[in-house]
């Protein structure tokens, strides 16, 4: 018998978001985080947790020692339960910040710092997660029988020397911390049933008490379980290293979301609720649509749902529909529809065409291609199948070009944009060396510093072999090297060529003076170098030098491929290293100064172009894609007076199907308002809960630093 009064799902939805806000604002009073919007809510002031060393450093490193930390950790974790939600839990720290120092020191690097910091190289040793976990592995043992599968295992393994020491023991001690971690919120939601007065809350929270009893051995048998059991996952994963990765969630959840249909005990309003509660846990990635391994669109009721979920909400989400030739064009046209709705950069779209083909090109399979999903900020991964590091490793173009120019100008009687070229890719080969050194560095030792223990639970062959998915543990090791400054460096040498070499306007001496002095009392000349048809103009010089300097890398890096035992797969994303990376390098030909932000991923740089720039954009990035299945985004800004009528969609729709033909392999999209924009900079204080795509991932503005939000802005007002 229904309630009379009872609360609907819209207004315990509507208390949820008033809560996650209250959170926010909670949070951005701990200070700027220029990242990703995560679910975390602040601890108790008097909670406190320090983990215990296992070496002279004040470090704890290897599985035994973390697991064992990571234990402590959960079984002490305060237990948060928001009576509202239909799905318990909520995570309040994260382990990675509790490390320190976060690379043992007895295993050193020391001969590759240099390069690393001649080429401005993020490289990527101790770098954690950013690959895909198979959920559907979890799901469909649950804790119980996952405890069962390590056990098994270990008993299999015995004597094996390939099995990495204490790894099983690693393992067993996350299970043991989440399973008390659950069983004290199951107490917690009964307890609170107790005092409730309101019944269907009360109901509710004995139902999440009894599912979570279940779910601390037993796999999810319903659609609520199933959410309830990812948001664990997710929680302990994000605390651990940080990791935001699902999979193709409405393909993982279709079964149960199918099953309990069929039985009567699931609608759609339901299931749109549950789904909220899970996006408002944390914020991570997953896929919606595009092609399975048979070549049919994967488009579902589930995919609609999740898409109808986050619309509701309205909050930072960061899911994305795959568009490919087959994609349902009703959910298709919905996606499009609610992104010029919502104005929360949400969702982001990926070109199959260019993320398959790509894939291939590496001698994978059309069906292997298929089954790679995008999980993170700008990158897909095989789930469970394949380590990657995808968005961690980077190599800055600025700090090459800069460390060639200079070079030159020292040793050369007679300096040419054709010297500065061939000194740039000999430096650029250098320094892909440098981070392929680094990432076989990483594969050899990480496990024995802090391996992927939540994300080894799922991974295929990680227990059945006893060795982190770091570590040989899974199939394939596809290891990601991300080039930046494209815009900076393209530009750069166009300028050279224009100014210097076929008009003569400046001798290089000059030139060199103007860097050195970063442009003071040059304003004049500064601008006449940056006023060159630049990249992302169509047909420019500029333009030929962006899609040379990616060929050329894309062949460098394919090139050390084959001095490895793994994969080594090019990309063009800067994510958030756009100032850092900028402060280490002087002022550069294009007009930049010294130590401002390089041009960000494969972006033209602002105001590279008048009227037209959302198609020249297009077309531009959809020729700089690296070419072997790893993205170089388009970001691009939206007007808000976009139409949301048929003609309006249409034509958004168009522009992505557009880029997606031309090979392009993800789009961000934001759909802003510049006032709005202006006065939230000036004080973010007024706009809590405005919501940008900042690149891969979306965020609250106001949490933001003042000058992570100065590069939003100028990039988002370029762009209107």
């Amino acid at each position: 018998m229904a309630v009379a009064n009872a609360l609907t799902y819209d207004e315990r939805l509507e208390a949820l978001r008033r809560t996650k806000i209250e959170h926010t604002i909670a949070k951005q009073a701990e200070g700027a985080w220029d990242n990703d919007d995560h679910g975390r809510i602040l601890p108790p002031p008097d909670f406190s947790f320090t983990p215990e060393p296992n070496h002279p450093s004040g470090g704890f490193f290897g599985p035994v020692a973390v697991g064992a930390n990571f234990r402590r950790l959960l079984e002490a974790h305060p237990v948060y339960v928001d009576p509202m939600a239909s799905i318990a839990g909520g995570y309040m720290v994260y382990f990675m910040k509790m490390r320190d120092p976060h690379w043992n020191p007895d295993l050193s690097y020391d001969h590759l710092k240099a390069d690393q910091k001649r080429y401005g190289i993020v490289h990527g040793i101790g770098g954690t997660q950013h690959f895909a976990p198979d959920l559907r592995i979890g799901l469909a043992l649950g804790l119980g029988g996952l405890l069962t599968k390590i056990r098994h295992y270990r008993e299999v393994n015995a004597g094996n020397p390939d099995v990495e020491p204490g790894l099983y023991d690693g393992l067993e001690s996350v299970i043991f911390g989440l399973q008390n971690w659950m069983r004290r919120t199951a107490d917690q939601c009964r307890a609170m049933a107790a005092t409730e007065s309101r019944p269907e809350i009360q109901c509710n929270l004995l139902e999440m008490a009894e599912m979570n009893d279940w779910l601390i051995s037993g796999p999810p048998r319903t659609f609520r379980e199933a959410c309830q059991w990812i948001a664990w996952y997710q929680m302990i994963c994000r605390m651990y290293n940080g990791s935001g990765a699902l999979d193709q969630l409405d393909e993982t959840l279709r079964p149960f979301y199918e099953r309990d249909v069929a039985a009567g005990i699931l609608d759609d309003e339901a299931a749109i609720f549950h789904l909220a509660c899970l996006f408002i846990n944390d914020t991570q990635y997953a896929q919606l649509g595009g092609p399975g391994p048979d070549g049919k669109d994967k488009t579902s009721r589930v995919s609609f749902l999740i898409l109808e979920a986050l619309h509701r909400l309205k909050t930072p989400s960061n899911i994305a529909v795959r568009v490919w030739d087959g994609l349902d064009p009703e959910f298709f046209k919905l996606a499009v529809r609610y992104l010029v709705e919502d104005k929360v950069g949400a969702p982001l779209f990926m070109g199959d065409k260019g993320l398959v083909e790509g894939f291939m090109r590496n001698g994978y399979s059309l069906e292997l291609a298929r089954e790679r999903v995008k999980v993170g900020c700008h990158w897909c991964a095989i789930p469970g199948r394949e380590y990657t590091l995808n968005d961690v490793v980077k190599i800055n173009f600025a700090a090459v070009f800069e460390t060639a120019l200079r070079e030159m100008m020292a040793e050369s009687k007679s300096p040419s944009t054709a010297e500065l070229w061939d000194r740039f890719t000999a430096h650029l080969r250098r320094g892909v060396k440098c981070v392929a050194d680094g990432e076989e560095f990483h594969l050899a030792h990480m496990w024995e510093v802090f391996p992927e223990l939540p994300l080894d639970l799922t991974c295929h062959g990680v227990i059945e072999k006893g060795r982190d998915a770091s570590h040989g543990g899974v199939e394939f090791y596809n290891m990601c090297i991300d080039g930046t400054a494209l815009a900076t460096v393209a530009d750069s040498f166009a300028a050279l060529e224009q100014r210097v070499e076929k008009e003569g306007k400046l001798t290089w001496a000059e030139l060199m003076h103007l860097l050195d002095t970063d442009f003071a009392d040059a304003e004049p000349q500064r601008l006449m170098l940056r006023s060159i048809p630049r990249y992302g103009s169509g047909g420019s010089r500029a333009d030929e030098y962006a899609v040379q300097i990616v060929r050329t890398f894309a062949e460098i890096v394919k090139a050390e491929e084959k001095n490895r035992w793994f994969k080594l797969i090019p990309g063009l994303f800067s994510w958030a290293n756009t100032i850092p990376l900028g402060k280490s390098v002087g002022a550069l030909p294009n007009g930049r100064h010294a130590g401002a932000p390089i041009s960000h991923g494969a972006n033209p740089d602002p105001g590279f172009v008048g009227a037209g720039a959302p198609t020249a954009m297009a077309v531009a990035i959809a020729a700089v894609q690296p070419g072997y299945g790893n993205t170089a985004p388009m970001q691009l800004e939206l007007d808000p007076g976009l139409s949301n009528d048929e003609a309006g969609i249409a034509a958004l729709e168009a522009l992505i199907r557009t880029h997606v033909a031309l090979g392009g392999t993800q789009m961000n999209l934001n759909v802003l308002n510049k006032e709005k924009i202006l006065e939230a900079h000036a004080d973010p204080s007024k706009y809590p809960d405005l919501i940008v795509r900042v690149t891969g991932f979306s965020a609250y503005f106001a949490s933001l630093s003042k000058e992570f939000r100065q590069l939003v802005v100028d990039r988002l007002i370029s762009g209107m």
